[in-house]
């Protein structure tokens, strides 16, 4: 066995060295004009032309000369070939080769741009180039994961992490892709916030911005506005306080009342999570706007005139409860739950009542639930962007005074930056202040002992009112839902009710001729360009969350707190900040993918792989061990062991890694409005196009068919997973086996 694990890790390393040549010999280095997924170079001019020549033609050539010591990175490892594992010269030249060849790549993709050296001290030390590059292509990628995996087998030759080149391989893996897509792109947008208009840095620039009025102003004390930062953080406290509270409230219904309709109850909390986060606030126009249908019928009752009053704070807080609520209650019906009924019954047994037993016992122990759900509300609020849009009037936000600096006419990337950095402070300050909040203190309450106690009813002075608001709520939502299907079917809302599919066969008419199918509404290119790119997104999103989690519950080593903590970085970094840190750090060489569907795929990995890892750590915490020990001890790699042994029982996680990453994908407004290209537009950017020429009725029934899109996966998620069995025996099985 030891023979063959052998064996398999020498082909592995064969592999990867093969690799890299094809990559420096036969594919396009640089990245092709007509995009990633095109392969029309092929065709056109390969390997000749300048645009799709491998490095070893520009080469030869005489061209790129900068490109030339990665041959003796990629020549080296062919020496380690002959040599066995154990001897100490085979690291040495795996770790040599992928160290240098990986550095040097990264050097020269960074120190040489478009227009020559990027680097003044470059120039000065070696005169104008003269030449120049691109961004890298399919040619420098495979290279560059060559030199990688060729350095991660030396480590492993090395013993790290007892030798296993699966492991190492994906922790190397891991923290260059998010190095690359999370730290980096924030990097790249901290220094832009100080880089002054000839391009210059400057510390001064940065505090004109940063103590700029529009950002920090008290105006509204005496009548005039606010800035920016002061009105997000106080629409975010009270969206995080007042969701809370509802989904507390809504929680409270479903596992401490006698309330007969639970299961209704739990499935319109599904509802807004497959909303785009637009939507309701178009609803409430519909309803609450200076011609909608409650206001109108205020204004003639009372004989009043209509006002605006929904445009602004407002409207946005209705807007962000109303869509952000069921969140908190997903996040505290488990919590609420999870606390002992032993705990509660030992509280009434110690002659407490049951409102005493509610705050001294129940209600501490669903603290990191509470935290959790207003912390979740909070970075909610902060990264709504659709919502402020739609709703905002002239209460300024931090998301959309980021958008405008960036699309609108001043176009300034450092004022944008600088936006950016203060609702990344005010999203990890949350972060911070929970867990100084929680403290140190113990809320564990299921332990293995067994636990048949039964869940005590609210005391009665708390379940009235807590009914009457969930389900005073819940039939407010329920009103929201109606009148955005109502919406999408009459001709103009608050003009002409008149019933119409008009605006479906606006979006989504279909014709049927000699050549086919085609597709004539106006709305099928977005459709089918955010189906692709959220299809193509959601399985690898999967995938890097699940081996993240494999190496977080089941692996030791150095510096996995701070791993940790880096996979998890980015579901604290608001969809805006990631938006405006993408278009800062890949609009130029070495990664040039702006306006690409690369850069959406990039953004939806790394924005929902957190939820990927989460799941993944909850399924394996419940995976014993010798699962995996019995399968090493019988021979299997670390690979095989997760390939054939945890994957196949991690099911239900893999396909709610899926099809969360996939409902995101599809509903995500906050960063894809600042990377989607006109190749490349996506379903939201194009509603939130409708909705900015007052296309209400177009919106609404785009986002209707996107509700029922959602739906049908969900549904999909539900009937696989209910298909997924653990084979067990039953207590009844054990008692008649012989």
């Amino acid at each position: 066995m030891k023979r063959s694990t052998t064996k398999t890790a020498h082909s592995v390393l064969i592999f990867w060295i093969a690799a890299g040549w094809v990559g420096y010999c036969l594919l396009p280095w640089y990245m092709v004009e007509d995009g990633f997924w095109s392969f029309h170079w092929l065709v056109d001019g390969y390997p000749f032309d300048d645009d799709y020549a491998p490095a070893a033609f520009l080469l030869a050539q005489g061209k790129k000369l900068w490109l030339a010591p990665m041959v003796l990175a990629l020549a080296l490892p062919l020496l380690a070939l002959g040599r066995p594992k154990s001897d100490p010269l085979h690291a040495r030249i795996l770790i040599l080769s992928g160290a240098f060849g990986f550095a040097w790549l990264i050097a020269q993709g960074f120190g040489i741009g478009i227009r020559g050296f990027n680097f003044d001290w470059l120039t000065a030390l070696f005169g104008e180039l003269g030449d120049r590059q691109f961004g890298m292509g399919y040619g420098a990628m495979i290279c560059a994961s060559s030199f990688l995996f060729l350095l991660t087998q030396g480590i492993a030759a090395r013993g790290a992490v007892n030798g296993d080149v699966f492991v190492v391989s994906a922790i190397g893996g891991v923290i260059t892709i998010v190095t690359a897509f999370v730290f980096f792109p924030i990097a790249r947008m901290l220094f832009a916030a100080f880089v002054t208009e000839d391009g210059a840095y400057s510390v001064a620039v940065f505090f004109s911005k940063f103590f700029d009025d529009r950002l920090w102003g008290l105006g509204c004390l005496w009548g005039a506005k606010c800035g920016a930062a002061w009105n997000s953080l106080v629409l975010a406290v009270l969206v995080g306080l007042l969701t809370t509270a509802l989904g507390l409230c809504f929680a409270l219904v479903v596992t401490r009342s006698g309330f007969r309709y639970k299961r209704a109850l739990r499935a319109l909390t599904v509802l807004p999570i497959i909303t785009p986060p637009f939507v309701i606030g178009l609803a409430l126009i519909l309803l609450f706007g200076l011609s909608g249908s409650v206001t109108r019928f205020i204004a003639e009752l009372f004989g009043t005139q209509p006002t605006r009053w929904l445009y602004g704070m407002p409207g946005i807080l209705i807007a962000q409860t109303l869509a952000f609520t069921p969140i908190a209650f997903l996040v505290l019906i488990g919590v609420v739950e999870g606390v002992s009924p032993s705990m509660e019954e030992a509280a009434q047994t110690l002659r407490a009542n049951r409102w005493q037993t509610f705050r001294t016992v129940s209600l501490p122990l669903m603290r990191p639930g509470l935290a959790n759900a207003f912390l979740l509300g909070f970075i909610e609020s902060m990264a709504d962007f659709g919502n402020p849009l739609v709703l905002g009037g002239n209460f300024d936000v931090l998301s959309t005074e980021i958008f405008f600096a960036i699309v609108g006419a001043q176009y300034d990337q450092g004022r944008a930056a600088v936006l950016a950095m203060v609702l990344l402070f005010f999203t990890l300050s949350a972060f911070y202040a929970q867990r100084a909040w929680l403290g140190k203190k113990s809320y564990t309450t299921v332990t293995g002992k067994g636990d048949s106690g039964v869940h005590p009813l609210m005391p009665k002075g708390l379940s009235i009112p807590v009914a009457v608001i969930a389900l005073g709520w819940a039939l407010f939502t329920v009103v929201i839902y109606a009148m955005i299907a109502y919406g999408s079917v009459v001709e103009l809302w608050g003009v002409n009710n008149t019933l119409t599919f008009k605006h479906y066969v606006t979006a989504f008419s279909v014709r049927l001729d000699a050549e086919g199918i085609r597709w004539t509404g106006a709305a099928w290119d977005s459709f089918w360009t955010t189906i692709t790119i959220a299809a193509i997104a959601a399985p690898l999103t999967a995938a890097v969350g699940l081996v993240t989690a494999y190496l977080l519950t089941r692996q030791n080593f150095a510096g996995k707190n701070a791993f940790e903590f880096g996979t998890m970085l980015s579901f604290a970094i608001p969809g805006t900040v990631i938006g405006v840190s993408y278009i800062l750090a890949f609009n130029v060489p070495p990664i040039e993918i702006t306006g690409t569907g690369v850069i959406l795929v990039v953004s939806f990995i790394f924005r929902n792989m957190p939820v990927g890892v989460r799941a993944g750590i909850a399924s394996m915490s419940q995976l014993d061990r010798s699962l995996d020990e019995s399968s090493l001890t019988l021979g299997a790699n670390s690979w095989q062991t997760f390939r054939r042994i945890i994957l196949p029982l991690l099911r239900p996680a893999i396909l709610a890694a899926l099809v969360y990453s996939f409902v995101r994908a599809m509903t995500a407004i906050s960063a894809v409005i600042f990377l989607v290209s006109a190749e490349y537009d996506m379903a939201t950017s194009y509603i939130i196009g409708r909705v900015e020429n007052n296309d209400y009725g177009l919106a609404i029934a785009y986002s209707t068919t996107l509700i029922f899109v959602m739906l049908a996966a969900v549904g999909l998620l539900q009937l696989l997973v209910g298909r997924v069995r653990i084979g067990r025996r039953t207590v009844h099985e054990t008692e008649t086996s012989p």
